[in-house]
């Protein structure tokens, strides 16, 4: 790995301070339902321009009780739950065969908050897997289809050779879903949200799925 010559120091941390004074987030502001609420902070984060407003990390934990995380995009989301694709054969989708439990966090700085959301996850149907990939660009459906996910390669130039052999072989457009890929859906039991406050006093609310009881709501201290 190339060595950093760059002369001149990053900041430092220590010093950096921003203030969160763009609003508050009371009770009753909250909708009764989560994922209601969710939708109005969604949509807020798209007319603000935010890039990849739909980023969101996904935490999962291996079978040695380490967590693991990384970015992922939501590509829909209902009363049901919250949708991802992704390589079913990855380092994530073997955890998730492993642990089902998973935790979200979608983080919009430039509206100060956050959501993180806690659930299990499950497959979603062949339908709808085939629905979304077939709505994808064709670099990015021959994509899935080159990308051995998480296993190490020698070069990018491997990846890059398979690229074009993918693409020879579907010529006409025509891109099959592979059988290793397709989606999960994160069923949610617990939502947080998180409002930034002056002088750290942050406001955030617990919301937690009650068995036939809908959702209560609590204020945790930030």
């Amino acid at each position: 790995m190339k060595p950093i010559s760059d002369p001149n120091p990053p900041p430092d941390p220590e010093k950096m301070r921003v203030s969160y004074e763009l609003a508050e987030l009371r009770e009753e502001d909250l909708a009764a339902d989560p994922v209601d609420q969710f939708a109005v902070w969604f949509q807020a984060a798209c007319t603000a321009n935010i890039p990849e407003p739909n980023a969101m990390t996904l935490a999962t934990v291996g079978p040695d009780g380490r967590p693991s995380q990384r970015a992922v995009l939501l590509k829909h989301w209902d009363k049901s739950g919250f949708v991802f694709f992704t390589n079913q054969e990855s380092r994530k989708a073997r955890q998730l065969a492993d642990n089902p439990a998973v935790s979200l966090h979608f983080l919009w700085l430039d509206l100060q908050r956050q959501v993180s959301i806690d659930g299990t996850v499950e497959r979603v149907s062949a339908a709808q897997t085939a629905t979304y990939f077939a709505s994808r660009p064709f670099g990015s459906q021959l994509g899935a289809w080159v990308s051995p996910q998480s296993q190490v390669v020698s070069s990018k130039s491997i990846l890059l050779a398979k690229w074009d052999e993918i693409k020879r072989e579907f010529a006409d457009g025509q891109v099959p879903v592979p059988s290793f890929w397709g989606g999960y859906r994160v069923v949610p039991r617990v939502f947080d949200f998180w409002q930034g406050g002056r002088d750290r006093l942050h406001d955030r609310f617990r919301v937690t799925r009650q068995t036939e009881r809908g959702w209560n709501s609590e204020r945790p201290a930030p």
